[in-house]
Order: structure tokens, then sequence, then C-alpha cells
């Protein structure tokens, strides 16, 4: 468990080093002013937790004090710690009942999809199951490529199309493959698509559907993979993915990257999205299960 919680620590830097570790310096042993509050305020908000979740944490914290009759800041360390604890959900346990269960990773350009893709499927081998990757970014040829690297890497089928063809018929195709041979998952790479390009969304529902005709009842899970560097922007996107593709869960990429860790929260509220996977470093194995409890202590430095 040690060694579990200095991994979240580690990966954290980043965010713990700018606004959340000014919050743990503002928390010392000053007297609670009207300053300590607006102080408290920006430092949250420029951590990404987003103007509602800061103003809902600001006024359980101030309900605690005026009923403790407390009078330092530093006594309100733990009570914050236990109020952002309090607004992450740990992600469900994985059951892939159906077989094979198709799995559609969605997101835009450059969130790190393909690799986040290839992560998976080494972590689900190791844990018995058999995978398939299904190419579908028919626009860019090197991320068909880097899938085939990385299938050949794991001995996992990778099945492709040729460089602009219809990702529908390569999602349809692998699909089909992989309930063939009896693998247990299918992880299918989509094409980046610009939140905002309406265009592109409706071709992304058109891979959707066609996967759902290939295997009724699929995709059984649709993941968002989001890039944590881009904060409280990736929220916007995240609801745009949601609403086209029925997203069901995140996985929030390059968080060891990040200064904008406190978008975790932003998403829980808004979108009421479980968070699966949090990227702490470059490695197979840094990509993990998201824990609330190690990112809290990680990001306040407990």
């Amino acid at each position: 468990m040690a060694e579990l919680f200095a991994k979240w620590r580690s990966g954290l830097a980043k965010t713990s080093k700018t606004a959340f570790g000014r919050v743990a310096t503002l928390l010392g042993v000053t007297e609670i002013t009207q300053e300590t509050w607006d102080d408290l305020e920006a430092l949250l908000i420029q951590a990404d937790l987003g103007i509602e979740t800061t103003a809902e944490i600001l006024e359980s914290l101030r309900r605690f004090v005026q009923s403790r009759g407390l009078t330092r800041s530093g006594e309100l360390s733990q009570t914050l710690q236990a109020e952002l604890r309090a607004r992450l959900e740990p992600p469900p346990v994985l059951h892939w009942e159906d077989k094979p269960s198709v799995i559609m990773v969605v997101g835009v350009n450059g969130s790190g999809k393909t690799t986040t893709i290839a992560k998976l499927g080494q972590q689900f081998q190791a844990e018995g199951k058999t995978i398939m990757f299904g190419a579908a970014d028919t626009f860019r040829a090197a991320a068909v490529d880097q899938l085939q690297v990385w299938g050949d890497r794991l001995r996992v089928d990778v099945i492709a199309g040729a460089p602009e063809s219809d990702p529908g018929a390569v999602a349809f195709n692998a699909v089909q493959s992989g309930a063939a041979h009896g693998v247990d998952i299918i992880l299918i790479d989509t094409a980046g698509r610009l939140h905002t390009r309406f265009n592109l969304m409706e071709e992304l529902k058109k891979v959707h559907r066609v996967i759902g005709k290939a295997l009724p009842g699929a995709p059984h899970a649709v993941w968002l993979v989001l890039d944590a560097t881009t904060g409280q922007n990736a929220l916007q996107q995240a609801k745009s993915f949601k609403e086209a593709v029925g997203v069901t869960g995140v996985i929030l990429a390059k968080l060891d990257s990040s200064a904008r860790g406190g978008m975790a929260f932003a998403i829980q509220r808004e979108l009421g999205l479980p968070i699966l996977f949090a990227g702490l470093g470059e490695k197979p194995e840094d990509l993990m299960s998201f824990d609330p409890d190690a990112f809290v202590q990680g990001v306040l430095r407990q």
C-alpha cells in the first residue's frame, strides 16, 4: 500500500507543487480571515476544480468553522482533505460478462488514445484475457502503425484497413473477427475528433452504430481518454463525447505531466462519469486504476 501511495505522490508532483501546494502553505497557523477565504477560493480555482465545486467546498468549510468555533487556518487542513475526498467516487469493478466485450475508445487529437489502448491491452492480458485491437483511426497512418507495433509486441492481432478507408468498416470487421476467434476483449481505436466539428462527431456516432450491428449490445463500454494537461478545457470535450456516443468512463492520460489535476473533481461533478484509470508515467504499469484516496493525498501531500 505504501508503494502505491508513493507512486501516486510521485505522479502528482506537478499538480501538488502548483496551486495545491500553495493551499497547504495557506492553511498554516494564521488566523482565519476574509483574506483566507479569498485566497483559498483563488487557489482552488487555479487548481482547476471549477467554480461550482470550489464554491461548494468553501461553503462547507465555512459552516464547519462556524459550528466548531475555529479561528486558525491550520485546523481546516483535514476538513479540506475530507471535502475533496467526498467528491470523488472510486471506479466500479470492471466485469466482462460478454464475450467478446467491446470497448470503444474515443477522444480528441493528441489525447493519448492509442498509447492508452496499448497499455490497457497489456493489463488485460496480465489478467488472463485474450485481446484484439481494432485500428479504426484510418485517417492517421501513424496511429495504425503504432497500434501494430504494440500488437506485435503483445502478440495481439490488429484489424486494420487501408489508409483513409471507412473507419466504420474497420470497426465492423474487428468485432466480427474477434467474435469468430473467441477473444475476450476487443479494443477499438478511433480517430481523434475535435468536439466542435459536427461532421466528425457524426462520423463517430456512425462507428458506434456499426459496432452495434456487428454485435448486438456492443460496444459494452465507451471510454473517453482526456489529456490531463488541458485542465478545464477537457470538460466541454467530455460533455460533447458523452452526448454523441454515451461515454461510460474517463481515463485521465498524462496526469504526471499536468499541473491541473483538479479537473478530476469537475469531471465527476459535472458529468457524473467514473474516472477509471489515470496515467502516471510512460510505462504500461503506470496506467493505474483511479484511487480517490491516493489522489487526494497526493495532491495535498498528506
